[in-house]
């Protein structure tokens, strides 16, 4: 058993793990703090309305169906984008981390990371010139083939879970990468003399050994996707109102906080259920 450690080593590492604790204070928990009160509040406690602590925003999600609807369509919109990214993102991690080597290697890392060094908006119109009607998309489609292609996804679903997956795609690649490239190259050639197929490896060795990373990474996209209402709102016009869309609105339009942070908490209170209730099932896979 180690010793237990010294009153100057305590107090070194309390010094080392305090800037961590304040800045877990002041971006997470005072933020939540401040949400949780406003959440209990018939109105917002700034002005002339009264105001008092009621449960009344979170029986509205019960009372209302609307939320609850809403509040679905953005879990399947998170499962759809997740799905994408995994199955995009994994062989693409796979290439970089046991195909490619050199600058090669590197200059498709800064094709991955590109996303990630501009503005959010500024990929979200950008997807918009390319998916509208008379677009990039359509026009140069209409000049590569020889007949003619009305290409118009704008307000659509598939034109969501298009900006979405580039904007996250990047989580999924990353997480892979770490994972697959600790992956010790000597296992995958001992597979391969012994008669293994690349499917039996990738099955039995490489997904197994990888899933961490790709489990985090999948859970990375999926949480911040459920919530999400920039690319819903530009890319998605009517079609676009989701859960995410509605509390940006009761903060922005509708100046109702008390009902937007109590929505908020019970997304955060939903996808810490799922994260819960498929972690067991996760960790077996792993075994």
């Amino acid at each position: 058993m180690s010793a237990a450690l010294a009153p100057r080593d305590r107090l070194r590492l309390l010094g080392l793990l305090t800037p961590a604790y304040l800045w877990l204070t002041v971006a997470i928990f005072l933020p939540l703090s401040a949400m949780l009160f406003f959440s209990l509040l018939s109105d917002v406690p700034f002005g002339d309305a009264p105001w008092h602590v009621t449960a009344d925003n979170y029986l509205a999600f019960f009372q209302t169906t609307t939320y609850a609807k809403l509040l679905w369509k953005s879990i399947k919109l998170g499962l759809m984008v997740t799905l994408a990214c995994v199955l995009v993102g994994y062989p693409c991690a796979y290439v970089l981390a046991k195909t490619i080597r050199g600058r090669a290697r590197e200059a498709l890392f800064l094709l991955v990371i590109l996303p990630f060094w501009s503005n959010s908006l500024v990929r979200i119109f950008s997807w918009a010139i390319v998916l509208r009607g008379n677009g990039v998309l359509e026009v140069g489609l209409n000049a590569i083939l020889p007949f003619e292609v009305d290409v118009n996804l704008m307000f659509s679903t598939p034109a969501i879970v298009i900006g979405l997956v580039h904007s996250y795609l990047p989580y999924v690649i990353l997480t892979s990468y770490l994972a697959l490239q600790a992956i010790d190259d000597s296992l995958i050639d001992a597979a391969r003399s012994m008669g293994a197929g690349k499917l039996t490896i990738l099955r039995r060795i490489v997904l197994p050994l990888s899933l961490p990373g790709l489990v985090a990474g999948a859970v990375l996209v999926f949480v911040p996707v459920v919530g999400s209402f920039m690319e819903p709102r530009i890319l998605g016009g009517r079609v676009g109102t989701y859960y995410g869309t509605v509390i940006e609105d009761q903060f922005v339009a509708v100046f109702n906080w008390p009902l937007g942070a109590a929505l908020s908490f019970i997304l955060l209170a939903v996808v810490l259920l799922i994260l819960a209730v498929t972690s067991p099932v996760l960790r077996r896979a792993q075994a």
